[in-house]
């Protein structure tokens, strides 16, 4: 299985794309913004990680300054 996720600030563009979708076949899914603000996150999350071991007290003090 393969996915992707399209965006577009027109309803009519993203009605015409979930129209043909459905004529090729293709099941479609609209994300609510929740599910939209989570995918963010988890992107920026797995991005953000670097696997290096990071002293809590230094990172805390040196946000704080």
């Amino acid at each position: 299985m393969n996915s992707a996720i399209i965006t577009t600030e027109s309803s009519q563009d993203l009605k015409l794309l979930l129209e043909l979708a459905k004529k090729i076949n293709i099941t479609t899914k609209l994300l609510s913004k929740e599910e939209e603000e989570e995918l963010g996150l988890i992107n920026a999350i797995k991005s953000g990680r670097t696997k290096e071991y990071i002293d809590t007290d230094k990172f805390l003090n040196k946000i704080t300054q």
